[in-house]
C-alpha cells in the first residue's frame, strides 16, 4: 500500500520540503476550484485507458466509481483538502487511494500533472467563458429594454464633455450594447482558439503508451488534440486571451459607470437612480452617492492588473513547463470573479437608472447644438458649399451667444440678418427633436433607425 501521507515523488528525495516551501508552493487553496474539471478529465482518461487495454477494465471501473464518490464528498463539503498534497490533482489521487487502495495507482498511467493541469484549466476557462457570455446577454437585454422605453427621449450628445448635437437616450445606451456585443464575440473567439485538448501530451514529450487522443478530445468536448506536446504544456495563451477579454469588457463597463456618475452629478442632473443603487454619507445627511457605479469603475484596475501579471510571468519563461505557471490560475480566477461581479452590478445599474427627460431636453437646447443642422440646411436647400454655410452658422451662434439666446429662441428676422433667402420653414431646423430625427443615415440617432436596430438586437439575443 502506498503511504497515503507522503507525496508521490517522495521516494526520490532524502528530505521533505521545508515547511515554508510547502506553504508557498502548495496551490490547493486556489486550484481546488478545478475539482469538477479534474474529476471529469480523470474519468475520461481512465475510460480511454480501459478502451485501449492499457489498464485492466476491473481496475478502471474502480477508479471511475471512486472518483464519483470523491465528487459527491467535495460537493457535500465532507472532503478535507490538505496543503501537504500540494494541489487538486494529488489531493484527489490520495483520497482515491484511501477509497479503492492500490488500484488508484493505475489512474495516472500515460499522464503527467503537466498535461493534466492545462486540461483542467482549459475546461474551466471554457465553462467560465460561457457563464460570462450568459451574464453579458442579460445585461444586453436590459440595455434594450431601457432603450426601448426611451427612443424619443432627447438628450445632449457630448464631445469633449461639451454639448455637441442632440441624440436619443436610447441611441446613447445602445452604443454600449455594441461594445458588449464585441466583448461577447471576444469570448466566443477564445472558445474557438481553446478548442484543442492537451490531454496526452504528458510531461512534455508525449507518451509511449498506445493512447487515443482523439477519443479523449471528443469526450472532453474539444474539437481535436493539440499538435505539439512541448507547446501544449507551456501554453497559457488561452489564459491571457481570457484575461484580455475580461479587461476589455471591464473597461467598457467602467466607461458606462463613469458616464453615469457624471450624468448623475449635481452639475448635470440628467439621470437619477433608484435608492437601491445609492449609499449615504456618515456625516452629510443629504448625500446620495452612486457607489455601485464607482465600484464598477474602480474594479477595472483589478482586471487590468491580472492581465498585466500573467503577461509578465510568461514573457521570460523558456519553453515547456515551469513552476512559475502555478500562479496563472489565481490570476484567472480573480479576473473572472471580478468581472462577473461587475456585470451583475452593471445589470442592476441599468435596471435602476431613470432619465430626467425634461432636464435632458432643456440641456440639449443649450450649447447651440443645432448649429450644424442649420449649416446642413443651407447646403441642401440653398446649394451653398459646406464651408460657406459653416461660416454663416458660426455668425448666428455668435449672435445668439451675445444676446443670451438659444438657437430655437431666435426669430426669423434675426436669422435673416445672416442669410436673407429664408422662410418660416427654417425655424424647425433649430428644434432638437427634429435635429435628432433628421439623422437617418445608417447607424444614426433618428427614432426610425433606433427602432430598426432594437428589432435587430432582439432577434440577435433570441
Amino acid at each position: 500500500m502506498t503511504n497515503k501521507n507522503k507525496t508521490v515523488w517522495s521516494s526520490r528525495f532524502k528530505n521533505s520540503p521545508s515547511q515554508s516551501f510547502q506553504r508557498i508552493g502548495a496551490s490547493i487553496n486556489v486550484d481546488k476550484r478545478l475539482y469538477e474539471q479534474d474529476i471529469f478529465a480523470s474519468k475520461i482518461h481512465t475510460q480511454m485507458l480501459i478502451k485501449k487495454k492499457i489498464i485492466p477494465a476491473k481496475e478502471g471501473k474502480k477508479i471511475i466509481k471512486g472518483l464519483d464518490k470523491i465528487k459527491r464528498q467535495i460537493k457535500s463539503g465532507k472532503f478535507k483538502f490538505k496543503e501537504k498534497f500540494e494541489d487538486i490533482h494529488l489531493n484527489i489521487e490520495k483520497k482515491l487511494y484511501e477509497i479503492i487502495g492500490d488500484s488508484a495507482g493505475y489512474m495516472h498511467t500515460a499522464r503527467s500533472r503537466n498535461d493534466q493541469v492545462v486540461t483542467d484549466f482549459k475546461l474551466w476557462v471554457k465553462d467560465s467563458s460561457l457563464v460570462l457570455i450568459k451574464e453579458l446577454n442579460s445585461l444586453m437585454k436590459n440595455l434594450i429594454i431601457k432603450a426601448d422605453k426611451n427612443v424619443g427621449t432627447v438628450m445632449p450628445g457630448f464631445t469633449h464633455l461639451k454639448n455637441a448635437q442632440p441624440v436619443s437616450f436610447a441611441h446613447y445606451l445602445l452604443a454600449y450594447y455594441e461594445m458588449l456585443k464585441r466583448d461577447k464575440q471576444r469570448f466566443y473567439n477564445n472558445l474557438e482558439l481553446i478548442n484543442e485538448s492537451p490531454l496526452g501530451a504528458a510531461a512534455l514529450s508525449g507518451t509511449s503508451y498506445n493512447i487515443d487522443r482523439n477519443f479523449t478530445s471528443r469526450k472532453l468536448g474539444f474539437k481535436k488534440p493539440t499538435n505539439n506536446s512541448i507547446d501544449t504544456v507551456s501554453d497559457r495563451d488561452f489564459a491571457i486571451d481570457f484575461l484580455y477579454a475580461c479587461a476589455v469588457c471591464a473597461m467598457h463597463l467602467s466607461r458606462l459607470a463613469e458616464d453615469f456618475i457624471i450624468l448623475n452629478s449635481d452639475a448635470y442632473q440628467l439621470i437619477s437612480f433608484n435608492d437601491k443603487m445609492l449609499t449615504g454619507s456618515s456625516i452629510m445627511p443629504q448625500k446620495k452617492n452612486p457607489d455601485p457605479a464607482e465600484l464598477i469603475r474602480g474594479r477595472t484596475g483589478i482586471n487590468y492588473g491580472k492581465l498585466n501579471s500573467i503577461l509578465t510571468i510568461m514573457k521570460g519563461l523558456p519553453i515547456s513547463y515551469f513552476k512559475d505557471l502555478q500562479d496563472d490560475k489565481a490570476l484567472v480566477f480573480d479576473g473572472y470573479d471580478t468581472l462577473k461581479d461587475t456585470l451583475l452590478m452593471s445589470n442592476e445599474l441599468i435596471k435602476n437608472v431613470n432619465p430626467s427627460k425634461t432636464r435632458m431636453s432643456d440641456m440639449a437646447k443649450t450649447g447651440y447644438t443645432t448649429a450644424t443642422d442649420f449649416a446642413d440646411y443651407l447646403v441642401k436647400d440653398k446649394k451653398l458649399s459646406f464651408r460657406e454655410a459653416y461660416k454663416i452658422s458660426s455668425k448666428i451662434v455668435n449672435y445668439a451667444e451675445k444676446n443670451k439666446k438659444n438657437l430655437d429662441e431666435l426669430t426669423l428676422n434675426e436669422i435673416k440678418k445672416f442669410y436673407k433667402n429664408l422662410d418660416n420653414n427654417v425655424l424647425k431646423i433649430f428644434n432638437v427633436k427634429h435635429s435628432m430625427n433628421s439623422k437617418n443615415s445608417y447607424g444614426g440617432t433618428s427614432e426610425r433607425n433606433i427602432k430598426n436596430m432594437i428589432s435587430k438586437y432582439k432577434k440577435e439575443l433570441k
